[in-house]
């Protein structure tokens, strides 16, 4: 008799020819067993998070492989199994899927059982990155890229009825960091970090797969949008208001009960990004690595080559988060790129990678918990008032959070789910609470760009609240202990 795994691989190998994903999923399977050691650090460990979970102890990843392997065999879509390394903080197996996740949602019938999902859909929390944008920076020195206003035209159907308000309602507050890019020009005639037509559309069509998730193919959320079903906050700067527009635009076909509420809040309190303005502790501690991460031997040596290779001037100040930056958003937009950069373009970005992750040392807790403490406790307080039917809100079904690259990546670090990857325009993070149709237990269901997620510490994909709590507990900070932590000094 053949077991399960060795009907999956054959179905593999006739349908797909695919050995070498075969081979990393079975090199997986033997690095799995290697890791249990008690102690040690487990296989999802990510940029430096160590998390102690003996996940081979459970079988959890053993089912995982499993259900990888079952969607390789049946899908004909684009898949990527390989290994994805980095020199700086060494290699990690990865798989990452462009199709959508096996795991069925609410109400959905399963298409693997043709029966109904167990699970009940309840709360769907979003956290997206903002769409394509002018560069914050350019690279200095090299042929220079015209950002004209016409690649800020606003599609028609990306447009609703929208207001910008404070958390409480009241007149949006000053926004000193939209100010600051306002303050100068690109050549071409715009501002730099300005949502491009191209952005408009990404986040228009991250709606439009909302839409089909939880409006088309599960009837969850209303089809117009209703501000009592769904809350949008975004970080108090024009792109990223701007991309909860367009997501809400494309999410609903711009059909609205009343106006479009997002909620933002001054910059002093803003906890949807590392705010290293207002928590002194935050700065205190990471400011200086943005400084020292180019300054790291190898980073320094490729800088120093790659400043050769572009002609820059060795006085200007470059790093390769600036190079990717600007980069990116000209091969985005069509825009032409010094040709140079086409042979150091994998270098551009794993270099890049490694400095975001010296900045944000995700091996030292405290390093996260002042990035990303709040954001966490916020999610998790949602989803418990959820459970627990104490929200003010009781017909709150949506949270979407308009937010950027530097969110996401140590909330992902925080997850244990980072990929050494930085996170494209419009990617997102979706949390999803389900209640269990005869138990009537909560799950957590984490999902990345549509990929469905194990989080370290969890049991399941469907992951039980009481873990996801468990898990997040390192970094969850509620506002109190957020404020305590950042008024002290590294010696306290």
């Amino acid at each position: 008799m053949m077991s399960e795994m060795d009907k999956a691989l054959q179905i593999v190998y006739g349908k797909r020819s695919s050995i070498i994903a075969v081979f990393q999923l079975l090199k997986l399977k033997t690095a799995c067993f290697k890791t249990t050691t008690p102690g040690k650090p487990s296989l999802l460990n990510r940029c430096g998070v160590f998390k102690i979970v003996p996940i081979c102890q459970v079988g959890v990843l053993w089912v995982y492989l499993l259900e990888q392997v079952y969607v390789i065999a049946s899908t004909d879509n684009t898949e990527k199994v390989g290994v994805f390394g980095s020199a700086a903080l060494g290699s990690m197996l990865w798989s990452e899927r462009k199709t959508a996740p096996v795991q069925t949602d609410s109400g959905k019938l399963s298409e693997k059982h043709g029966d109904q999902s167990p699970y009940e859909l309840k709360l769907v929390q979003v956290l997206f990155r903002h769409g394509a944008r002018t560069p914050l920076k350019t690279i200095p020195d090299v042929m220079e890229a015209q950002w004209v206003p016409s690649l800020l035209k606003v599609p028609a159907h990306t447009q609703v009825n929208y207001i910008v308000t404070d958390l409480s309602g009241g007149p949006r507050p000053p926004a000193p960091v939209e100010d600051s890019y306002r303050a100068s020009t690109l050549t071409g005639g715009t501002h730099p970090g300005q949502l491009t037509t191209v952005g408009m559309q990404q986040l228009y069509d991250l709606g439009k797969s909302l839409r089909k998730r939880y409006i088309e193919d599960v009837p969850f959320l209303t089809p117009e949008f209703n501000p009592t079903e769904v809350y949008v906050r975004s970080t108090n700067i024009v792109r990223t208001i701007e991309s909860a527009k367009c997501l809400v635009a494309g999410l609903f076909h711009q059909k609205q009960r009343d106006v479009v509420p997002i909620v933002t809040t001054e910059a002093e309190s803003e906890v949807l990004y590392p705010n290293y303005h207002s928590c002194r502790l935050l700065k205190l501690l990471s400011g200086h690595r943005w400084v020292e991460s180019s300054q790291l031997p190898d980073i320094a040596r490729d800088l120093k080559k790659i400043q050769g290779a572009l002609g820059i001037a060795a006085h200007q100040r470059v790093d390769f988060i600036l190079i990717r930056d600007d980069m990116v958003a000209r091969e985005t937009h069509g825009l032409p790129c010094p040709p140079v950069l086409n042979t150091w373009r994998s270098t551009v970005e794993q270099r890049a990678v490694d400095m975001i992750c010296h900045i944000f040392e995700p091996s030292t807790r405290q390093n996260l918990q002042l990035c990303v403490g709040r954001v966490l406790n916020i999610l998790v307080g949602n989803l418990e008032d959820k459970v627990q039917g104490v929200s003010s809100d009781t017909n709150r079904k949506l949270y979407l959070y308009s937010v950027h690259d530097t969110t996401l990546m140590p909330c992902l670090m925080a997850l244990g789910i980072f990929d050494m990857k930085w996170p494209p325009y419009a990617a997102e993070i979706t949390v999803e609470l389900h209640q269990h149709r005869v138990t009537k237990e909560a799950f957590v269901k984490v999902s990345y760009i549509g990929q469905d997620k194990l989080i370290p510490g969890c049991s399941g994909v469907y992951c039980p609240l009481k873990e996801f709590k468990k898990a997040l507990s390192a970094y969850s900070l509620t506002a109190d202990h957020y404020s305590s932590l950042c008024n002290q000094t590294p010696e306290d």
